[in-house]
């Protein structure tokens, strides 16, 4: 774990913006009509519908998307009562989770009341502002009663998270690590060390997915808790046992199955773990000193199956796996509340969600080549991108189904992709792509299947739908990858291009290429010999239709790969260069960059073929081109060699296609700010258009766009290189890309090779 300095700490709440949250507008303001549309006299129409109808408010306001974190400060994190104003950081850094992984919007809201009723009180009167409310470090006992009160007299969900958020996740725990230890829930003997809020509601969701009340031993700071103990709490006589036999955490641990700590560090010893039964569940969830190390416990017995609050050690219980998810899935439906059946489908979603293959992100994450459910892995780690569509949905049709939704969701499907656009893990264009995909997959050779990166995106693609894969390489070292990574090759195709069985094959693809570039010198012996490269030999696949589309780029030079493609596929007829373009995703909108890989120092013929071929790629997204070809001058204003380009490549494509959305040369700034533009150079052919596809000078230039965007701006998406320009889907990929970067120029190809098709039969 990092540790993390009080200096270092101050700096990041102080610097730049103090806090870590704030509000924006997410509608235009920039005109007066804006403004009278957004308050008077517009905003008197919303407010008379609302009148008419309070559930109106969902559709007019952000109460649909708005949560309330309320605290007093009598029980902040391990600080205890240090006051509501003093809690602020850490209400904030709530509010930034809940946007961070649900998308949700959040004011934090400090009460500086510590009596229940007015506390209860001024958390109903401005009720109405939100759709949910999140309690926060609140004390036990008055924390059972402002929560049982709210839920009463509230029309909206109310949690208090301190309970419930740890109950869930580690519900969901208990449930795997019982599975993983093929122990029946409602036989093991459970030991709860801490009486708090946190542990009565951790237990009572325990008995309510099976834990028998009878096996379970509560302790306190003053021992076991026992029925003929004095003046106990009503939460604390629930779980009061009549054994006279035990009064210790040493005695009560000897013989238990599992042992929930939710109480203070260092006070279950080795002695205790190793008097456990066998296989041992250990939950030691103080923070940030757990009530056993992980390493001790660990080394106290091999069998023991370990878990912490803390993130460097494997089963993380970390409330941010549950609270998002299960107020995105109650804000979703409008429900009137958070109910026990609400909570116990979000146990079991995330419970589920541990047995599910693991995406590449969280491996990544982790710096590990795979997680698979078992002893080192059985609750979900909280940068697992499919919680927000698996608990959420689970929350969401719970509530359905209790009664508690006020708005009913029909198309499943259509909410999870909603709910992946809204963190920016699929956007509209990636989805229309997929789907497309799906509905023709092609057959996609992956050249350098013994790359992990390339591996999984092949694996992962066929289980998208999206093609059937055939990877290239050799056989026992994709399947050793394959076994260590555990992914499952069931039904892919593997060539190994070097084997005996392909020399036909090869031998075969030679005289079909020395017969297309004879009149290049090539000799039969020379093309046989470059069969037994990857490239080669994939392309050939394509060019001769024992495969539809090629995938490469991982490994090899793009200098190499440039010249195999030329060679063994070339560039449509049309055209006399061939480029590639990316596409960034933001929250401003779609943009389409080229060229971002092929031509380094293009002169103006170049220039023009890129930019034609821009534009039918753009097309070919379903967009319509507006061009923009910038340079580092307006217009004419530099006479330099590198804007005469641009300016000639302009000319010549203003007169050869008239109607074709062009303009330039122009600097960034101006390409991309239409008002500027337009009141600037009014003449320009692209006034009153928003410019969506940019024709950089020179390679340098146009790389060097997107990559600083994309390391600026965690939220863009980035999408390519897409090839334009060649005969067949022939696509690359690029050194550091992703899986899902590959997945993604997969889909692509699939529709490109699909289009190919429909062309030829067209003709």
């Amino acid at each position: 774990m990092v540790k993390i300095s009080k200096e270092a700490a101050l700096e990041y709440h102080e610097s730049g913006r103090p806090g870590k949250i704030e509000v924006k507008p997410t509608k235009a303001y920039r005109t007066q009509t804006d403004l009278s549309l957004a308050y008077s006299p517009g905003v008197a129409y919303p407010c008379l519908e609302i009148q008419q109808n309070p559930d109106d408010a969902y559709k007019y306001t952000d109460k649909g998307n708005l949560v309330a974190v309320i605290s007093n400060g009598t029980a902040v994190l391990g600080l205890g009562d240090i006051g509501a104003v003093s809690g602020k950081p850490v209400m904030e850094g709530k509010g930034l989770l809940f946007k961070i992984y649900g998308g949700i919007d959040v004011f934090d809201i400090e009460v500086d009341e510590k009596d229940p009723e007015k506390f209860c009180e001024a958390v109903e009167k401005i009720a109405p502002t939100f759709g949910g409310i999140n309690l926060e470090d609140i004390k036990a006992p008055e924390c059972f009663y402002i929560e049982e009160r709210l839920k009463k007299s509230l029309d909206i969900p109310v949690m208090h998270d301190d309970q419930h958020g740890t109950a869930i996740i580690s519900a969901a725990g208990l449930k795997n690590a019982l599975e993983v230890n093929g122990k029946d829930i409602k036989k093991v003997r459970i030991v709860v060390n801490g009486a708090g809020a946190a542990a009565i509601s951790c237990t009572k969701l325990y008995m309510a997915i099976g834990a028998q009340r009878e096996n379970i031993v509560m302790l306190d700071s003053r021992g076991v808790i026992t029925s003929d103990r004095p003046n106990l709490t009503e939460q604390k006589k629930f779980f009061a046992t009549d054994r006279r036999d035990i009064h210790t955490l040493e005695e009560a641990v000897r013989d238990a199955d599992v042992f929930v700590g939710l109480s203070k560090g260092n006070v279950l010893t080795q002695d205790m773990v190793r008097s456990m039964a066998a296989d041992p569940i250990v939950f030691a969830l103080a923070n940030p000193v757990p009530e056993i190390s992980y390493e001790d416990a660990m080394a106290s017995r091999p069998d023991v199956l370990m878990s912490t609050g803390r993130s460097d050690y494997p089963n993380q219980i970390n409330n941010v796996i549950g609270f998002p998810y299960i107020f995105r899935g109650a804000l979703d439906v409008h429900a009137t509340a958070i109910n026990e059946e609400m909570k116990l489908a979000a146990v079991h979603a995330i419970a589920d969600l541990a047995k599910q293959p693991v995406p590449d992100v969280v491996n990544d994450v982790y710096k590990v080549n795979n997680l698979t459910f078992g002893r080192d892995y059985f609750i979900p780690k909280p940068v697992d991108p499919r919680l927000i569509t698996e608990v959420s949905a689970a929350v969401a049709k719970a509530a359905m189904d209790s009664g508690v939704a006020r708005k009913h969701i029909t198309d499943w499907a259509a909410y999870k992709n909603q709910l992946r656009q809204l963190l920016g893990q699929e956007t509209k264009l990636t989805q229309k792509l997929y789907d497309t995909a799906r509905n023709h997959p092609q057959r996609v050779v992956f050249a350098e299947a013994v790359h992990p990166t390339m591996l999984k995106a092949a694996v992962q693609a066929k289980a998208e739908g999206i093609c059937h894969p055939i990877l290239m390489g050799n056989d026992e070292t994709i399947e050793k990858l394959a076994k260590s990574l555990d992914l499952n090759l069931d039904g892919i195709e593997i060539v190994n291009l070097r084997h005996p069985r392909e020399q036909e094959r090869r031998e075969r693809y030679a005289h079909i290429l020395t017969q297309k570039r004879q009149r290049d010198g090539y000799t039969f012996q020379e093309a046989n010999d470059k069969m037994f490269e990857r490239n080669y030999f994939g392309m050939m696949m394509v060019e001769t239709g024992d495969a539809d589309a090629f995938i490469t780029g991982l490994y090899t030079k793009y200098s190499n790969t440039i010249k195999v493609a030329n060679e063994v596929i070339g560039i449509k007829p049309e055209y006399k260069h061939f480029a590639t373009m990316h596409i960034i995703n933001s929250a401003k909108g779609t943009l389409f960059v080229g060229d971002t890989l092929i031509n380094q120092d293009p002169q103006a013929e170049e220039l023009v073929d890129i930019a034609k071929l821009s534009a039918t790629a753009v097309r070919f997204f379903n967009e319509t081109p507006n061009i923009a070809m910038i340079s580092h001058s307006n217009f004419g204003s530099d006479t330099s060699v590198g804007s005469q380009k641009v300016r000639d490549a302009v000319r010549i494509l203003q007169e050869s296609c008239p109607e074709m959305a062009i303009e330039g040369e122009m600097q960034i700034g101006f390409a991309l700010d239409r008002d500027l533009r337009d009141e600037m150079y009014p003449f320009n052919r692209l006034k009153g258009l928003d410019a969506n596809t940019l024709i950089f000078p020179n390679l340098t230039s146009a790389r060097s766009s997107y990559k600083m965007l994309q390391m600026l701006d965690a939220d863009v998406e980035i999408i390519g290189p897409i090839q334009m320009g060649l005969n067949k889907a022939i696509h690359f990929t690029d050194f550091g890309s992703s899986v899902r970067d590959v997945v993604n120029i997969t889909a692509v190809a699939v529709i490109d090779a699909y289009v190919d098709k429909l062309k030829k039969l067209v003709k």
